[in-house]
């Protein structure tokens, strides 16, 4: 059952992209049929591990043997990946059935049906993976299928940038995940986990040189490791892909968004716990960088007009939520908002195609409105994503999201009070900015070109994965909520691990009511400035025109990167390109040549008179030679 889970992905994915003659059809409902198959077996392995406390380690083959250094290749099934298994294969299902009503029109269905069934299989292998090679094989697979599912439509120069730049940025957080595997193993001597994990405590004084410099040894490692968990879920400083992503198909922007890239860096993180646990100033840095990110993309996104960069905004922040819990060593809370994430910003994401299907393809905010009476199920469907998201009491996001303000504040320390603050703002900011898009979108005036006649519901395939994405908005925190962060050994169990378990009580109440209160008060403070009396909000960006720019150009992380990076790479490249490459190499080389040889042939062409007395000379001249030669030796 494990292989299955694992593997019906990649059998989909290549008889897809090869059985193309087979129809569109076929290519949608078959890969389809195989990741829901697998879903519906993920949800059984997680039950099980429940019920009969059924986990293992099942090995496919022996992968490398080489001296002492021997990896398989297995499959690791603990509460930890049982968890990611079941996100990971059910989203991706829904995704698959969604795609086959929003990409009806594109012609080139099976190859991106494959794509889809790639990227589910190899965030499969990353989640499973018993040794940091084979994660890192996963995590190098996601990157690559992300580049092709962004970078889809490729006859669109920005979906081609966005592409590679989502590559770029991502292979800049691979080099620091790839330097900290190279430490583990040099430290180590294996990069099996669980020989990783027993022997940390014995180095925990350790020391290493590197550049001059003398570092801790896990503290180092844990640092280059976060790094790498930086790229992939778009933390500040590396998170600049993730809007620019947006520029791929909308299913696309669900998986990558809900369940598969952006996770795999918090999964890392929350594996790595034996590790993470033992260095305070990796966890001080993981708090500080999540709880920026958090702030950062929550303000970004208040000015936002593109539906789909807002919702990407919003992931990019409640990653910094995940982050900073993990940095205040409430792991299991980071695992359960990664849980209830992963339904309502799939929910919000397909319902925004659904928007962008209904309006041909149009995603500002700016020119949409007044259709909720034509789109009252996707309103009702985006309403409740929008609840969850902003953590409205008893919704999913309210149980996780709020757990993390509070365990932080339960912290009692430096970092735990800022980032239980930062945590709490950005909880309204968050209200705010996703009311916004709410009441834009549904709300107030019709402002789009196309008669509002013309707009529609999209079809039952569409619609049916948002209902159950719903369910799961819904629900998913209430009924897991003692499972997930209710006891420490209830069970997470071994596959999360904490030097000091800091249990959720004893929590005074104002810091239990400030966040749902803050959340309900954004509701009708965004209807009445976006809605009702849009003067109060054009003159507070009258008068804070700088502020304004500020948030709407990202806080020109963008131009600053291009300014320090980009542009000095361009002139280094361009002068290597015209001093190196056209006027040295092209031109001694084979321009160079070419040139000579047409020099010589030429001259060579002035000999060739047409005169047998001139041919006759020269042969004689060529026959003295030799004979003067041979007479002489």
């Amino acid at each position: 059952m494990e292989y299955a889970v694992i593997f019906l992905p990649l059998i989909g994915s290549i008889i897809t992209y090869f059985a193309k003659t087979l129809g569109n059809i076929f290519s949608q409902v078959f890969s389809s049929l195989l990741v829901s198959i697998s879903a519906f077996l993920s949800f059984y392995i997680f039950y099980e591990g429940i019920i009969s406390n059924d986990y293992g380690n099942y090995l496919i083959f022996e992968w490398i043997n080489s001296g002492d250094f021997k990896v398989n290749w297995s499959i690791n099934i603990d509460p930890l990946s049982a968890v990611m298994i079941m996100v990971v294969s059910s989203v991706s299902a829904l995704v698959h059935i969604y795609s086959i009503g929003y990409m009806s029109h594109d012609p080139h269905k099976p190859r991106f049906m494959s794509y889809l069934s790639l990227f589910t299989f190899s965030m499969l292998c990353l989640v499973v993976s018993d040794n940091f090679l084979q994660l890192f094989f996963g995590w190098e697979g996601v990157g690559l299928c992300s580049y092709l599912l962004i970078g889809f439509w490729y006859k669109r120069e920005t979906a081609n940038n966005a592409a590679i730049k989502a590559f770029i940025v991502n292979r800049v957080g691979d080099f620091g995940l790839a330097i900290g595997i190279f430490l583990i193993f040099l430290s180590f001597g294996t990069v099996e986990f669980q020989a990783v994990f027993e022997k940390v405590p014995e180095f925990t004084e350790s020391k290493i040189n590197i550049f001059g410099g003398e570092f801790n040894l896990v503290t180092l490692i844990c640092v280059f490791l976060f790094i790498g968990a930086m790229g992939k879920s778009a933390q500040f400083l590396l998170h600049t892909w993730l809007p620019d992503a947006m520029e791929g198909p909308t299913p696309v922007s669900a998986l990558i968004h809900a369940a598969t890239m952006v996770t795999a860096g918090v999964f890392l993180v929350v594996k790595c716990s034996p590790i993470f646990e033992y260095s305070a100033f990796a966890l001080n840095l993981i708090a500080i960088v999540g709880m920026i990110t958090a702030l950062f993309a929550a303000s970004v996104a208040l000015v936002q007009n593109d539906i789909k960069k807002i919702i990407a905004y919003s992931t990019c922040s409640q990653l910094g939520y995940m982050f900073f819990a993990a940095g205040v060593g409430a792991y299991h809370i980071a695992m359960f908002h990664l849980f209830t994430h992963a339904f309502f910003k799939a929910l919000l994401f397909l319902g925004a195609g659904s928007v962008i299907h209904a309006f041909k393809d149009e995603q500002d905010i700016t020119k949409m409105g007044g259709v909720w009476k034509k789109l009252p199920y996707t309103m009702v469907l985006m309403l409740i994503g929008t609840l969850a998201l902003t953590g409205f009491p008893f919704l999913s996001g309210f149980y996780s999201k709020d757990a993390i303000i509070e365990f932080a504040y339960l912290k009692n320390n430096v970092i735990g009070n800022y980032v239980s603050s930062v945590g709490i703002f950005t909880a309204f900011l968050t209200a705010i900015y996703s009311w916004r898009l709410f009441f834009k979108t549904f709300f107030g005036s019709y402002n789009n070109s196309m008669p509002i006649a013309e707009t529609k519901e999209s079809p039952i395939v569409m619609m049916l994965p948002l209902i159950i994405l719903a369910v799961g908005a819904v629900s998913a925190g209430y009924y897991f909520k003692d499972l997930f962060i209710g006891n420490q050994s209830f069970y997470w169990k071994n596959s999360i691990f904490f030097l000091e378990y800091l249990k959720l009580e004893n929590i005074p109440i104002w810091i239990i009511l400030i966040t749902p209160t803050l959340v309900i008060l954004a509701i009708p403070i965004s209807y009445y400035i976006f809605i009702k009396d849009k003067s109060i909000l054009e003159g507070v960006k009258k008068s804070n025109i700088p502020l304004y720019n500020f948030l709407y150009n990202k806080w020109y992380i963008d131009e600053v990167y291009n300014f320090i990076f980009i542009e000095p790479i361009k002139k280094i490249g361009n002068f290597f390109w015209i001093r190196g490459d056209q006027k040295t190499i092209d031109r001694y080389g084979p321009d160079g040549i070419s040139k000579l040889i047409k020099f010589i042939s030429n001259k060579a062409l002035q000999f060739q008179t047409g005169y047998i007395y001139d041919y006759a000379f020269v042969m004689l001249i060529g026959l003295s030679a030799l004979i003067t030669y041979l007479i002489l030796n």
